[in-house]
Order: structure tokens, then C-alpha cells, then sequence
């Protein structure tokens, strides 16, 4: 961690701390369950903040970001450790292979869902959209024993998949090998995924779930069957009360 991005943090910090609400702060460190420390500050205001610091310093080498980032990210405020999700979702496209490690640490240390996803979804998901080379990394995190790394390999494929494109293969890979599992927050992602991939292709998901709503959770399965024409999600939901693949849609 460099000195600038050290001194870089805590100028952005103390300027976070001016704005926060405390009542704010301890309504969403109780709905986070978190120990983290909270200012109290809105997701579109530190938004701006980032956008403001970004845009005061156009064209940034991507090492200075990176190291505000991971300064950012050292801190126990929560907004901070937001702010750096923000910045680096901001710089995305300048992101290598080489940032894996640091956006790998900063899923295993987020412990909630309100860090993990944007990092997943939007930062990794950024990167395994445009590198093929990060397959490998995907894979690795899809049977990692640690369920939030597991939740990201799924929601780093979410972006294309949403727009009616992306690897779906993989994607359901990943899902069939989760599909037992008793983790809420994997339940939820394989659920939350499968439903943005109905909305386009409501084919491709029915069919996928019918021969294994058996084994899918009730989080999983309606989260699934929303967008689905209404006879098909009825025959899956008996499907899943039943415990019993369904063989005709």
C-alpha cells in the first residue's frame, strides 16, 4: 500500500465522516449485522464522492486507483470499503488479471452481501466478461469452501447472462453443483441469476429446472419461476412441493 494511497484514503474518509447521519448509521449497521464501523451516508452520495474524485484527477494511472482502493478498503468504515467497491465498478475496464488477488481479498473480507455483490457482479463480472483467462479463476471460486466466494462465481456471470447473452453453460454448472446446498445466500443467487436469464429466455431456464426442482430450495425455485409463463411456473412450484422432477412443461 503506497503513501499516497494511504494519505489519498484518509482525505476521502474524513470528507465521508462530514456527511454521515448518525441515526442512518446505526439503522444499517443493525440491517447489515455488521461490525463494521458506519458514517451513516447514502450509496448515491458516496457515488458522487467517487465520481468527484475520480473526475478531479482524469486519466489516473490505474496503479494510483488501485492503491486508493485498497487504502480505502483497509479502513473499518463501512462507506469507505463501499467507496472502494464504487471506484474500482467505476474503473473497471482499466482492470488486468493482476487485480484478481486484491478483488479476490476484498470478497473474502466483505462478510455481507452489500459489499460482495457489486465486487462480483460488477468489478469481477467486468473482467470476466472481457478475459477468457478468467475462467480458470471462476472455476476455482465456484468450489471455494468459502460461500461468498462461491456466491461471486456465479454473480460475476450475471451482466451478459441478464441481457440474453453470456455463458449459461458455466453459469448452470456452477448452479447444479450449489443446488443442495443449505447456504441462504447461495440459495438466493442461484434464484436471483436464473430469474434476470428468464426474463429473456424463459425456455432455457424451465427447462434447465424441471428435472431438478426436486432438489432446489424454495428461495431458489420462486425466485426462478417469477418471470415464467403462468402454467409453466405452477407445474414447477408442484414439482417443488412435491419433491418430484417435473418431465413435462
Amino acid at each position: 500500500m503506497t503513501d499516497a494511497g494511504m494519505a489519498d484514503a484518509a482525505d476521502f474518509e474524513r470528507a465521508l465522516r462530514l456527511i454521515g447521519d448518525p441515526e442512518r448509521a446505526a439503522s444499517e449497521k443493525t440491517y447489515l449485522k455488521s461490525d463494521l464501523d458506519f458514517a451513516g451516508i447514502s450509496v448515491p452520495a458516496m457515488r458522487a464522492a467517487v465520481a468527484a474524485w475520480c473526475k478531479e484527477r482524469a486519466g489516473l494511472p490505474r496503479d494510483r486507483f488501485v492503491a486508493m482502493a485498497r487504502a480505502l478498503w483497509a479502513s473499518p468504515l463501512y462507506e469507505s470499503r463501499q467507496s472502494a467497491v464504487l471506484m474500482l465498478e467505476r474503473n473497471a475496464r482499466l482492470l488486468t488479471l493482476d487485480d484478481v488477488p486484491l478483488i479476490e481479498h476484498m470478497l473474502r473480507t466483505s462478510g455481507t452481501w452489500a459489499l460482495v455483490d457489486g465486487l462480483a457482479a460488477n468489478v469481477a463480472g467486468d473482467l470476466a466478461e472481457r478475459l477468457d483467462a478468467m475462467g480458470p479463476t471462476l472455476d476455482r471460486w465456484a468450489t471455494d469452501p468459502n460461500f461468498w466466494i462461491r456466491r461471486s462465481a456465479m454473480l460475476a456471470l450475471l451482466r451478459p447472462l441478464r441481457r440474453g447473452d453470456g455463458d449459461f453453460e458455466r453459469f448452470a454448472r456452477y448452479a447444479d453443483d450449489m443446488l443442495d446446498e443449505k447456504e441462504f445466500f447461495i440459495r438466493k443467487a442461484i434464484g436471483w441469476v436464473l430469474r434476470e436469464v428468464a426474463k429473456r429466455r424463459p425456455e432455457l431456464v424451465a427447462s434447465w429446472l424441471a428435472p431438478r426442482v426436486h432438489r432446489a430450495s424454495g428461495v431458489t425455485v420462486r425466485e426462478a419461476v417469477k418471470p415464467l409463463p403462468p402454467q409453466v411456473r405452477e407445474r414447477l412450484l408442484a414439482g417443488y412441493q412435491a419433491k418430484q422432477p417435473v418431465s413435462r412443461l
